[in-house]
């Protein structure tokens, strides 16, 4: 795994968006102990932590889906696993949006 260095960010929000969508195993690999203790919002602790949460399924996509995953990943140079993940995210979010009802 290649190590890489994390983008700045404008604000909390902008970081917490990019850590739900990256895997933060090649940032963390680079970062330095802190003798410091960080403390963190408590919604984006619980976005990093909820993050943290996973399950295995299996899934069966088609060969040209997975392909064309891996063809985008490697020009985005990121895993194509990661970036699966993401579209899915995505599209859950997207969904969810749109079934909510509007508050007014």
């Amino acid at each position: 795994m290649t190590t890489k260095k994390l983008p700045g960010f404008k604000n909390e929000e902008e970081f917490a968006k990019f850590v739900e969508t990256h895997d933060m195993g090649p940032y963390l690999k680079g970062m330095k102990a802190l003798d410091e203790v960080l403390i963190l919002a408590p919604t984006l602790a619980e976005r990093i932590r909820e993050r943290s949460r996973k399950r295995l399924i299996s899934l069966r996509l088609p060969n040209w889906q997975i392909e064309g995953a891996k063809e985008i990943a490697r020009k985005k140079k990121q895993h194509y696993q990661t970036l699966i993940q993401i579209w899915i995210g995505e599209g859950l979010r997207a969904e969810m949006r749109s079934i909510r009802p509007a508050h007014h």
